[in-house]
């Protein structure tokens, strides 16, 4: 059962295997983060890393690699099917604040009358788990849109992922964002989330709190930097979601939850933050590879009751802040 950050009676398990070690953000400086995305061209320009200097991946980078050696050419493909449903993701470039040489891929699928989601990728980049999470979103009556913040690249194995993060442009990855949002309400959606896995999480947040066209926003295991965004200026509401044994330290572990919920708290918007005993890092990915990989980076077991419980909650968030 999912715990609310106010009242914590998970069992504290045993840590999961993996020897991972705090996240550590090396910001560049940045404009005040109460300024929106749309006014802020300096923020716009800044760089935002993200590093992980004791985050040991030899041994994961050298499993990994032959198991997913053919995800960068399944993710570059034009369309996306699910097996087990009747939906394509198409294709498509916008531009990021209407300048025609700054364009990006973006993956689209759902009914373009339908409240629209931006869902943003883990630091693996567009693969076969967030295709997979905007597939399971149109299920659920949404149109949702994908934006490649790589610009077609994806990482094979953990030392890729972990060189294509840190190579992140953040301020530019929310107005990626931004661009997502206001294409989605410019071609018929009337209102407009966003959600996002880890890295996309914590952009989610951010997006919460800088991006004017952003309506709600969810957030999986990942809450960002105080350069990039400040929860307590958050402006739409924001739901939040936390495995209890994840252990990145300052990133999405059950300590930083409980300050992220005070800091929701603070910004006067509405907000939930959810803490799910027996699970950890990545928790929502419920593919056979996803789970497989998961595990082989050491985030535990997969537990789908906690899958079925956190969509039921992402279902009645977006249901009464988008759908009504």
């Amino acid at each position: 059962m999912a715990m609310r950050c106010t009242a914590f009676t998970c069992r504290h398990l045993a840590p999961p295997i993996c020897l991972l070690r705090p996240l550590f953000y090396s910001p560049a400086p940045a404009v005040a983060p109460s300024a929106p995305i749309a006014h802020s061209p300096l923020f716009l320009s800044s760089q935002l890393r993200v590093h992980h200097p004791h985050f040991d991946i030899s041994q994961l980078a050298r499993t990994q690699r032959q198991r997913f050696i053919t995800t960068r050419a399944a993710s570059r493909k034009d369309s996306f099917r699910s097996p087990t449903m009747a939906l394509l993701l198409e294709k498509l470039q916008i531009q990021r604040n209407g300048d025609a040489k700054d364009v990006f891929d973006v993956y689209v699928v759902g009914d373009e009358k339908a409240p629209g989601v931006v869902v943003v990728q883990e630091w693996w980049g567009v693969d076969f788990e967030i295709k997979n999470h905007a597939m399971t979103i149109a299920q659920k009556g949404y149109r949702a849109l994908i934006p490649d913040l790589y610009r077609g690249k994806v990482g094979l194995d953990a030392a890729e992922a972990q060189h294509l993060m840190e190579g992140l442009d953040w301020p530019g990855a929310v107005a990626d964002i931004a661009a997502s949002a206001k294409w989605l309400k410019e071609h018929g959606s009337p209102k407009v989330g966003v959600v996002g896995f880890c890295m996309g999480g914590a952009l989610s947040i951010a997006s919460a709190v800088r991006v004017p066209e952003i309506d709600a926003a969810v957030a999986f295991y990942g809450i960002p930097p105080p350069e990039l965004a400040d929860p307590t200026q958050a402006k739409a509401p924001v739901q939040a979601h936390f495995g209890q044994n994840d252990k990145l330290k300052g990133f999405s572990d059950a300590e930083s939850a409980k300050a992220l919920e005070k800091q929701l708290q603070k910004s006067g918007v509405p907000s939930e933050v959810y803490i799910y005993p027996n699970v950890s890092h990545a928790f929502m990915n419920s593919s056979p590879e996803g789970v497989e990989r998961k595990i082989e980076t050491g985030f535990g077991e997969h537990h789908q009751e906690v899958v079925d419980k956190a969509w039921s909650h992402f279902d009645a968030w977006f249901g009464k802040y988008l759908k009504a």
